[in-house]
């Protein structure tokens, strides 16, 4: 049986910045959850980060990659660095996804460690750009398909042909 890596918030666990949860409510995930299928994971909490904590943004809108190789930060509204929270926690995710055979993921879009199609853009004026977060760009790197909370039809297709390819 595959198992699927769960961003933790969208499960219901109060992890996010601010101290909530993002619970999305979807016949998709109860069925996955009542199979046993899910691997609820936050990258920030795991990477040492608080809840709440102050929100953090890739800088300048240069995108994961660039934070990968050294050439972006990621940082708080005040300027601290906390980068290597970020990359701790997406290293924890990997391992914990090679750890359980995951090959696919749903994580909350727009966030630095889980955006998969877009992420805020390093102003701290709620404005996106195209990119991933730390946690997506290092699982693709590895072969994971993922996908947001908004793509549960499209992730469980996936699933489908997963399954049915072994």
């Amino acid at each position: 049986m595959e198992r699927i890596l769960v961003s933790a918030c969208l499960l219901g666990r109060a992890v996010r910045f601010d101290g909530r949860a993002k619970t999305i409510n979807h016949e998709i995930v109860a069925r996955w959850r009542d199979e046993g299928r899910l691997v609820p994971f936050c990258p920030e909490v795991v990477g040492g980060l608080p809840v709440p904590r102050p929100p953090a943004e890739i800088e300048g809108a240069q995108g994961a990659r660039a934070v990968l190789a050294g050439q972006a930060r990621i940082r708080t509204r005040d300027g601290r660095d906390v980068t290597a929270f970020f990359l701790h926690g997406a290293q924890a995710a990997l391992r914990a996804a090679q750890e359980h055979g995951v090959r696919l993921a749903v994580l909350k879009e727009k966030s630095p460690s889980c955006g998969v199609h877009q992420v805020f853009d390093g102003s701290f004026t709620g404005t996106t750009v195209p990119g991933m977060g730390l946690t997506t760009l290092l699982l693709r790197d590895h072969g994971i398909d993922v996908f947001t909370e908004h793509e549960l039809p499209q992730a469980q297709a996936r699933l489908t042909e997963l399954e049915t390819s072994r």
